[in-house]
């Protein structure tokens, strides 16, 4: 008997799509699909214009109550379609597809990754790619979508305490500033652009001293003094990195926070604002801002 890819070699049955049967439990499922899909990707770059990397993704839909399953294939599909681009700009495309072939009401997709940059030691010019963990995260109900960007950013800060009572010296750490974003858009356009390298320099700024990944000792010297230099609390910290953001109009929403990774504690410290930009006034004669 020759095998024909069918059990006893007979012809195959009709199909049937188990997914599509009914299920009489009556529970709606809020989320289901795929996740820790490694895939490439390919992200925009400030200074390279793009930039490769590997993500790990999550994607998912609703499913009503009446099905008994959604189709996970299909979540494949929809990505491979995407994989040369991902960015703020086409997770609002992605998630109308994903509505589209999972025949959904809402969809969400998560896109982590690590975004590289050429860090140059302040001193020596000594330079080396440093990772920071980013986030592209996309929610698409009825048609209001929602798109926020997520960036971790390691930074040193020195006690301002410490330095303040010690007869010498003060204790610091290396900490993590993480900043989700939302961008403002204009009536229905696309989300304003902000980079990942931007709300690093944002963070960066706000600490003690920025963190690299390859110091010299002349760079080891200028490093320490200047966390010495500029001590910060965490409650600094965000509310440097809040200031910054709500001064850019670009920024409709954030959330900052702050955490020490204490080095004379057994515990870690940390802070965080969260803030919305106000809506302007509108003129009730013409509907005018």
């Amino acid at each position: 008997m020759v095998y024909n890819g069918h059990r006893n070699g007979t012809a195959p049955a009709a199909m049937v799509d188990v997914h599509n049967e009914g299920d009489h439990r009556r529970v709606a499922i809020d989320r289901v699909g795929v996740r820790d899909v490694s895939y490439p990707i390919v992200v925009l770059d400030r200074s390279l214009g793009q930039q490769h990397t590997v993500a790990k993704i999550t994607m998912a839909v609703n499913l009503p109550h009446h099905l008994k399953g959604t189709h996970m294939s299909r979540f494949i599909e929809v990505l491979s379609e995407y994989r040369g681009s991902m960015s703020l700009d086409t997770l609002p495309a992605i998630l109308r597809l994903l509505k589209e072939r999972l025949q959904a009401d809402e969809a969400r997709m998560e896109v982590v990754f690590p975004f590289f940059m050429e860090r140059v030691a302040p001193e020596s010019g000594a330079g080396a790619l440093m990772d920071y963990q980013c986030s592209l995260l996309g929610e698409m109900k009825g048609d209001e979508e929602d798109l926020v960007l997520k960036v971790e950013v390691p930074v040193a800060s020195l006690c301002p305490c410490s330095k303040k009572i010690s007869d010498y010296g003060a204790h610091n750490q290396r900490g993590y500033v993480t900043i989700d974003v939302r961008a403002t858009r204009p009536h229905k356009g696309p989300p304003a652009s902000i980079w990942v390298e931007e709300l690093v320099e944002v963070a960066e700024s706000s600490a003690s001293a920025p963190v690299y990944p390859l110091l010299k000792r002349t760079d080891e010297r200028y490093v320490t003094m200047q966390a010495y230099d500029n001590p910060a609390f965490v409650e600094d910290i965000v509310r440097g990195v809040a200031q910054r953001l709500s001064k850019d109009k670009r920024v409709a929403w954030f959330r900052v926070q702050a955490v020490n990774h204490e080095s004379i504690h057994s515990h870690n410290v940390f802070a965080c604002v969260e803030w919305t930009r106000p809506q302007p006034a509108r003129n009730l004669k013409n509907g005018t801002e």
